[in-house]
């Protein structure tokens, strides 16, 4: 009996719930819908406007910024050939045909600068109708000193657009310039480049927005169509379907005549200061001459409007049609959820219970359990299989641990194998020449992970020692592979030579071959003369060594070579210094002086210094001393990054051996 009363109280629970939500979001939307007025849905209509002219907007920049930057690109070809003047010509040619925005363009000097051209200099060339481009000599020049144009951009002395003009050949189609000063080698302002733009481009723009605004809107042949313009901030038209309007006509006068008084100032003054807003007027602009809402917004970088006058009938319909919509979608949806809700609640609750006293004897451990069938697909049988699942979870759990130590056990074996491969490749038996008493070497390595990417080398040819250590870029077993890769290279290339640089630049070239992942091997690679103790070295992007004496250490100067395998053809280079008797080179990888702590604190170079500066010079105590100290300053952090460290002692010159 008390089972029947919870099924029936979740059920009815469940029920009012959806019930309830639904009547909320009805209500609220009721009231939204009820609320709305024509300001809001004005609103609401702009912001969609607004978010569609910046799609002109950023076309109408695209194409401006294509022609300053074209002028840019220019000025440096032109300021250097100043005293070419007849090689001027050809550039404006070479941009107008480049540059198919560009209607004509020319450079305007003051006023006798070239003596030997006249009292005038403009280089000039143009694009005509059939879209030839042609250039104009410099007798043929208008006298330009007194423009407008001319006299402000030489006195801003930088680049600007200038106003909108007609050209002086025809009045349909207005141009705007793009302005450049272009100063002499002395930072004087002798010439303004000047490059002609056609705005009949933001023409075909706006009529393009205005197809895209008209696409799904079946009432306009009612109520009118959309109409785009530009204007300039004194309300002079750039752009308008009524081409006699262009240049000629002024919207704010249109305003001032249809308005009242103070809402025509409060209007101008709004588009003015480059608001982006909306208004209504009396639009006897369009061509059905009819009351329309206008939005606006300034065109980015200039000193233009870009407005879009819409119909207040577009506007009025669409305010009716979506609030009846609206309410229409609501009251339905409630319909079919109330009777949707109220005939499959129940029936859907009905499998909770089986699935309930299943889960229950699954809960006593008795895993085996079979689980009742569910129909349908949904979040109950999703339930029901993840019981199924927890019954066969521990068996399954125990097989896969079963695996999965056998699969460890298998791989940190084939990890040992590779370490004692690894390691058998480098130098390990020390000392390394005991029938030798001119140098002391010792070198260690330890890896982060079972395999690493350090290493270090060192052999003797010709009474020469070649060393070199290094660090692969990443740790485990890629660096590792790529470890052994630089060693081989390292001990071939050296056979042939003994110049450090061409040891490195082998390297690079090598490694940089179809280097597909990317890594590349910080090294320092050295040829010691045993005889005179002269120390040739090239370092590609290593940390640089330690150079101990008796009674200093001092930090070797290297130059900023790139790593190995980042660029082929690199040109290394290499340097040279005299080791004295008693001399140490200490060299390290990166793995030292970043070694952490459980803080993050790094031992740093300071350290490094300082104990090496404290320890024995001799190579092996010199390298057990280091290790004693970052063991003791990493305590119990575990090793981020590889470690390597290789110390050579230079003790006497071979000749006073023998």
């Amino acid at each position: 009996m008390e089972k029947k009363k919870k099924n029936r109280s979740f059920a009815a629970r469940l029920s009012r719930w959806v019930m309830l939500v639904m009547l909320v979001m009805m209500s609220l939307l009721s009231y939204v819908l009820y609320s709305l007025n024509s300001g809001e849905m004005l609103a609401l209509m702009g912001d969609s406007f607004h978010n569609s002219m910046q799609s002109s907007d950023r076309c109408i920049g695209d194409v401006m910024s294509d022609v300053s930057v074209a002028v840019n690109n220019n000025i440096f070809d032109i300021e250097r050939n100043l005293s070419q003047p007849d090689k001027l010509q050809g550039v404006m040619e070479r941009m107008v045909t480049q540059n198919p925005r560009i209607r004509s363009c020319g450079i305007s000097f003051v006023e006798n600068y070239y003596p030997k051209k006249g009292r005038l200099f403009c280089p000039y060339a143009w694009r005509t109708d059939s879209m030839e481009v042609k250039v104009r000599q410099s007798d043929t020049v208008d006298d330009y000193l007194g423009s407008e144009w001319f006299t402000e951009a030489i006195a801003k002395d930088s680049a600007c657009w200038s106003k909108p003009f007609f050209d002086r050949n025809e009045d349909k189609t207005p141009l705007v310039a793009y302005l450049y000063p272009i100063h002499d080698q002395q930072g004087r302002v002798v010439a303004v480049l000047g490059a002609d733009l056609s705005l009949d481009f933001m023409t075909q723009i706006l009529q393009e927005q205005d197809r895209a605004f008209e696409k799904d809107a079946i009432i306009l042949d009612i109520f009118g169509k959309f109409q785009s313009y530009v204007l300039q901030r004194d309300g002079t038209f750039l752009t308008h379907p009524s081409q006699w309007r262009i240049l000629k006509g002024n919207f704010f006068d249109h305003v001032k005549d249809y308005d009242e008084p103070g809402k025509a100032e409060n209007k101008i003054k709004g588009m003015q200061e480059g608001m982006k807003s909306s208004m209504e007027v009396d639009c006897a602009l369009m061509v059905n001459r009819q009351k329309a809402y206008l939005f606006y917004t300034p065109l980015a970088g200039t000193d233009w409007i870009l407005t879009v006058e819409v119909p207040a009938g577009v506007l009025d319909f669409f305010s009716i049609f979506m609030g009846i919509y609206m309410i229409v979608v609501v009251v339905f949806v409630v319909l079919v959820t109330y009777l949707v809700c109220r005939f499959t609640i129940k029936y859907a609750a009905k499998p909770l219970k089986l699935l309930a006293d299943t889960a229950d004897k699954v809960a006593q451990g008795r895993f085996d359990t079979p689980l009742p069938s569910i129909k349908y697909h949904d979040e109950i049988h999703q339930l029901r299989d993840s019981f199924e699942n927890m019954q066969h979870s521990l068996t399954d759990y125990i097989e896969e641990l079963k695996d999965t130590t056998a699969s460890k056990a298998s791989m940190e074996n084939e990890l040992k194998i590779a370490h004692g491969i690894q390691m058998s490749m480098l130098p390990k038996t020390y000392p390394a020449f005991p029938d030798r008493h001119d140098i002391d070497i010792y070198g260690q390595v330890m890896p982060a992970k079972a395999v690493g990417g350090d290493l270090y080398d060192f052999f003797i040819r010709d009474e020469k020692l070649f060393f070199c250590i290094g660090d692969v870029s990443g740790k485990g077993v890629p660096a590792s592979l790529v470890m052994a890769v630089t060693r081989s290279l390292f001990r071939n290339i050296a056979a042939h030579t003994t110049s450090p640089e061409k040891m490195v630049a082998g390297l690079n070239d090598a490694l940089s071959d179809n280097n597909e992942t990317s890594m590349f091997v910080t090294i320092f690679v050295g040829v010691l003369d045993l005889a005179t103790g002269h120390l040739c070295y090239s370092n590609a992007g290593h940390n640089m060594p330690l150079l101990l004496t008796a009674d200093e250490t001092t930090i070797m100067s290297c130059d900023p070579n790139i790593p190995a395998g980042v660029m082929a053809g690199w040109s290394f280079t290499s340097q040279q210094i005299d080791m004295k008797p008693g001399m140490t080179i200490f060299l390290y990888t990166d793995g030292l002086n970043e070694a952490e702590d459980i803080h993050h604190n790094q031992f740093d170079m300071e350290r490094v210094q300082q104990t090496a500066a404290t320890a024995v010079r001799q190579p092996q105590a010199l390298i057990m001393a280091m290790k004693e100290a970052v063991e003791q300053f990493v305590g119990e952090a575990e090793q981020s990054d590889d470690l390597t460290m290789f110390a050579i002692q230079y003790i006497t010159p071979m000749t006073t051996n023998k």
